[in-house]
């Protein structure tokens, strides 16, 4: 593999440097490729990957940086969703927990599972018979594997959770869920995908696509240091997250597209520890869960769901958000007086709809652009833990336009590179 590394000169949540994104030596300007990824965030990386492992020509265009957006403001979980089952969404769990399985095989120095506990008391809305019932399907959705098994801690342990308050508690569970960095487990996945010979180009903007009348192929149009280069593909992946519908309407004729409505989530790191793991809280206010997870030697809070309209790129914490966070934490670890030091905010996708965004389906949604053999495929939301398998989605509804190739690897089985090992204790 041959490997050039571009500086990132963003900064991660948190304040810390990006490390360097992988990107290709090989430059894709002018080239004809097979499928064209635009989006370099963890859906785009994993469609990447997807079509580069089944032995497709690849071409990757990112805006800005890898795993800058959205990919990097997440709540940094690889989790089966436990609250998913009430609103009935159970093969989206299970997809998940399947994932996380995977996850947990080709990428260990990635993603390692760590205690949840959540704390049941007087005044929560979910009471100890319910939280039971939906741990045990939790259980029997992962196959009653050892990971996904869950335990009643006595009370003698109670006083041994990281300070949290015991007034009116009744009932504390703990079970086992993932945790990793999302903008390094985003690189490794770029990283794969360029050693399986994608092209990657970064600090590329689409300026417009064209579908060629002769043939049905496209062509992008990008600016990259200044000038316009282009390329030209089979089919095109359209995963640029918050700005998925931005980039269909640059592209004539006009795909299909989705309506959508965009909610910030805001997430918080205090200063101080958490030794037992992840507590899985619910807020008083409304009755969200919330998450206080140890990270990087900090106490990072979230998150939040608030409706957001404007430029994708200036999402930002509001302050009543950053003080329900910390409202939400202090309630329930109130020897707790760290102060906020980072308060930074993400973009959930979701499909248009009345009624809050905490109760709406996350399944992924993908829209193409003709049947049964579509040369466009736009990815409207996804999660963290399921990008693998959507990436395998959509290749699967563009293989018909491609045709047969031989493939290199399985994404299910192949292991991610080592750029960067995570513990985020430290």
């Amino acid at each position: 593999m041959n490997h050039a590394d571009l500086q990132n000169q963003e900064a991660l949540p948190g304040g810390r440097p990006a490390p360097r994104t992988p990107v290709s030596a090989e430059r894709a300007a002018g080239s004809e490729v097979d499928v064209l990824v635009v989006g370099g965030g963890i859906q785009g990386a994993g469609a990447a990957q997807a079509a580069a492992a089944a032995g497709f020509k690849v071409a990757l265009l990112e805006r800005r940086v890898a795993a800058i957006g959205t990919s990097s403001r997440s709540s940094k979980l690889i989790h089966g969703g436990l609250r998913y089952l009430e609103s009935y969404q159970f093969s989206l769990v299970r997809e998940s927990l399947a994932e996380r399985r995977t996850l947990l095989r080709v990428a260990p120095h990635l993603v390692r599972l760590v205690p949840f506990h959540i704390p049941v008391y007087r005044d929560t809305s979910r009471g100890p018979l319910m939280i039971r019932a939906g741990l045990s399907l939790y259980a029997a959705l992962g196959h009653l594997r050892p990971s996904a098994r869950f335990e009643s801690l006595p009370r003698r342990a109670w006083d041994g959770l990281d300070g949290l308050e015991t007034d009116g508690l009744r009932a504390v569970f703990r079970y086992q869920d993932g945790q990793t960095d999302d903008a390094a487990l985003c690189r490794a996945v770029l990283a794969s995908a360029v050693e399986l010979g994608a092209l990657v180009e970064v600090d590329a903007e689409v300026l417009r696509l064209e579908q060629l009348a002769s043939d049905g192929r496209w062509r992008a149009h990008y600016r990259r240091a200044g000038a316009e280069e282009s390329l030209t593909a089979r089919t095109v992946i359209n995963a640029a997250g918050p700005w998925v519908n931005r980039v269909a309407s640059l592209a004539t004729p006009g795909p299909p597209q989705r309506e959508v409505d965009l909610v910030g989530g805001t997430h918080i790191e205090l200063e101080g520890t958490l030794e037992r793991g992840i507590y899985y809280t619910e807020a008083r206010a409304d009755r969200r869960a919330v998450f206080s997870i140890p990270w990087r030697g900090r106490v990072m809070v979230g998150t939040t769901e608030a409706p957001f309209t404007g430029d994708p790129a200036e999402v930002a914490p509001t302050e009543p958000e950053v003080q329900y966070l910390l409202d939400v934490h202090r309630r329930h670890f109130p020897r707790s007086r760290g102060e906020v030091v980072e308060a930074w905010a993400g973009l959930r996708v979701l499909p248009r709809a009345a009624g809050a965004a905490f109760n709406r389906p996350r399944d992924v949604t993908l829209v193409t652009d003709a049947a049964p053999n579509p040369t466009w495929v736009s990815v409207y939301g996804g999660k963290l833990t399921g990008y693998r398998h959507t990436g395998q989605r959509t290749l699967g509804l563009i293989a018909p336009t491609l045709g047969p190739a031989t493939r290199l690897a399985d994404t299910e089985t192949l292991r991610l590179p080592e750029l960067e090992r995570v513990d985020v204790w430290d």
